[in-house]
């Protein structure tokens, strides 16, 4: 006699054909029966096991540390290029003195065609550390340029309660002149002026202008806070106005391209000169690099030494002289 298990199996496969499964009635009798067995049935996939070199665990090891970036230093070649068009990071910035760069610019403004009197710009980068963690603060300089090129006059606004002070300012040339009540004018932009100048008795009073004019108003370290008006109006009348921007850089005009070659270099010497002011010459080289460009020409790269100022060399044993005691 056939097995249960034979005949519960035989059952199920009488409803399919014999070529479907040819050899399955050699094996029904060791099959057992599986009518009293309770079938679990699962509508799920079965959950995959972390192995060691799983992409989580790789996710979590990437990041955990940085990823490392390719480097793309690629090295300069060591001659200098011999045609005029040549792929850069393949050699190093040429440096210029700075007539043959202002040669260079008067050049490129002939071959292009452009407007002669454009203005020529430098870019001067600074190096505003100092001791430990402390920087150079930004800062905004007013210089008078040994070779004027600005076709206005600025607007200079004088702020003094005084009525002979008031006469002087504006016999000197002051645009406006007047004591507190100027305030409310300037907050309502009735009139407004390119510099700002005042007395220290007047100081405390214009406060409410601070945030208003911001770097515009009266200070010590800019020279626009004092008794001597005249000297005052004489500098910021016809002075050039530079300034610190994106942490270390400042890019001002120093000249008009149809300017003879001298006049610029004297104009770009008395800038730089005045620049280094700001930092104490003993903390090193304050400007680290000089670009002198055109309006519409590429940047040319200035030989620094020329207009660095020089720091007094002390004989070491003058040094100990001093030092030693009395």
């Amino acid at each position: 006699m056939a097995a249960p298990g034979g005949c519960c199996l035989r059952r199920l496969l009488a409803q399919f054909p014999r070529h479907i499964f040819p050899r399955i009635d050699q094996r029904t009798s060791v099959v057992p029966c599986l009518g009293s067995i309770p079938l679990s049935i699962r509508a799920y996939a079965a959950a995959k096991t972390a192995k060691k070199g799983s992409k989580d665990a790789k996710q979590k090891t990437s990041d955990a540390e940085p990823a490392k970036k390719k480097n793309t230093y690629r090295r300069k070649l060591a001659s200098k290029p011999v045609d005029d068009v040549y792929l850069t990071w393949l050699y190093e910035r040429p440096v210029y003195d700075a007539e043959v760069a202002v040669d260079m610019l008067k050049k490129f403004q002939q071959l292009d065609f452009t407007y002669p009197k454009q203005n020529v710009y430098a870019n001067i980068t600074l190096d505003m550390t100092l001791e430990k963690k402390k920087k150079v603060d930004q800062f905004v300089g007013t210089i008078l340029l040994p070779y004027p090129f600005a076709s206005e006059i600025n607007k200079v606004m004088v702020f003094t309660e005084k009525e002979e002070e008031i006469k002087i300012a504006k016999e000197n040339g002051a645009a406006f002149a007047g004591g507190t009540e100027l305030i409310q004018m300037i907050l309502d932009d009735e009139i407004n002026a390119d510099f700002y100048i005042a007395v220290p008795e007047i100081i405390a009073k214009l406060l409410p202008l601070k945030n208003k004019l911001r770097k515009k108003f009266p200070k010590t370290s800019r020279n626009s806070l004092g008794h001597d008006i005249p000297k005052m109006l004489e500098l910021f009348k016809a002075g050039h106005e530079y300034m610190v921007e994106k942490e270390n850089l400042i890019v001002t005009r120093i000249a008009t391209l149809d300017m003879p070659n001298e006049q610029i270099v004297a104009n770009l010497d008395a800038i730089i000169k005045d620049v280094c002011t700001y930092r104490p010459l003993s903390y090193g080289t304050f400007v680290q690099r000089l670009i002198i460009r055109s309006s519409t020409s590429e940047g040319l790269q200035l030989n620094l030494e020329r207009f660095l100022p020089q720091v007094e060399e002390v004989d070491k044993e003058d040094v100990k002289e001093t030092e030693a005691p009395r």
